[in-house]
Order: C-alpha cells, then structure tokens, then sequence
C-alpha cells in the first residue's frame, strides 16, 4: 500500500481501520501525540513502518490495545499492577510471547504493551481487530507531530492514511514502566 499528499486524511475510523487490515501504515493521535501504526502481525507493514520512522528494529515498538484481553497474543502475562492502571496511559514492559516477532518486540525478552483510555485511539484498535502499533509519528531528532495537519506535511508521502482527530492532553508521551522491576523506564 502506499498513498501520498493530503488525500490521506480520513475521518471515518472503520476506513482506516480496513486500511490497517489490509497491510497499510496509519497515522492517529494517542495521549500525547499522533502515533504511526501497522497490524502488529503483518511484518511487511510493521518493517516499512520502522523505515519511515527511520527507527533501529533492535529497540522494539509498543503494541496498544482497547483491552488487555487484545494482547494476549503478544505478551505471556499481564501483571496486577499493570491491569491496575488501565485503561490509562501507562504503558508497561511484559514478559513477550516467544512467538512475537523480534520486529515488534525488538532485541528484547519483553513487549511494551498499553491499553489506551484515547477514546479515539481505542476505537481504532478495536476495529483493527484489538491491537495496533504504537509509535510516535516523528523521525529521530524530531519531536512527534500533534495535530493530523503536521502530520500530513511531515510524513503524509509515506503512510497509507491520517485519522484525523485530537490528541490527548498529555504533555509528554506516556511512561513505560518495567512490570517484572517497577523502574520507570521512560518518563
């Protein structure tokens, strides 16, 4: 898939959820920012999305959900403390299914996995059939775009489509917490 310029905005949720569904890169807006999302199965998406982002593969991306039974598939367990805090946006490092793509997961024996309170965000995930990529839609060095307009001029060439909508009101992106240490990995 592949579109470009500003025919890429959407409004209808259900359209770019079966653009998602259909291997395409999206952008939509989360807690803090827009995000970048792909099907977290579909390892084309998943790669062309990290190439866009000009991200390394070894760190790993965030698969976020309408609810925690939507990331069975991706990590073994889901801690008390982390179900404690969603649906929220706290993001949380879980032990990975060893059948998660290392493409997802990165280098790493865990997943980053959150179940987003963004009504928006959620609607989307659950039309995509639970869970979606999770990433902030900027490149390295950049801060993430906050509204689909920038998005659009930033990025637009390279994603299949922008939901618009309005971000939350987050002023930084959520916090990633270590499950199995408590330590507050990213603040």
């Amino acid at each position: 898939m592949s579109a470009s310029g500003p025919g890429i905005l959407r409004r209808d949720p259900a359209a770019v959820a079966r653009i998602v569904r259909a291997g395409g890169v999206v952008g939509y807006a989360v807690e803090a920012c827009f995000g970048l999302g792909c099907d977290p199965h579909n390892m084309g998406a998943v790669r062309r999305l990290l190439r866009l982002k000009r991200r390394p593969a070894a760190k790993g991306l965030i698969v976020l959900a309408y609810d925690p039974k939507a990331l069975r598939p991706y990590a073994r367990d889901l801690p008390p403390q982390a179900r404690a805090t969603w649906p929220g946006p706290h993001t949380w490092l879980v032990e990975a299914n060893p059948m998660l793509s290392t493409a997802v997961r990165g280098h790493h024996s865990e997943v980053a996995v959150r179940v987003t309170a963004h009504r928006q965000a959620a609607q989307l995930a659950r039309l995509c059939g639970g869970a979606l990529i999770s990433t902030s839609a900027n490149r390295a060095r950049e801060r993430p775009a906050r509204s689909h307009r920038e998005l659009c001029r930033r990025m637009g060439r390279g994603l299949d489509a922008v939901l618009a909508g309005r971000i939350g009101h987050l002023a930084r992106p959520t916090p990633i917490r270590d499950a199995r240490s408590g330590r507050l990995v990213r603040r």
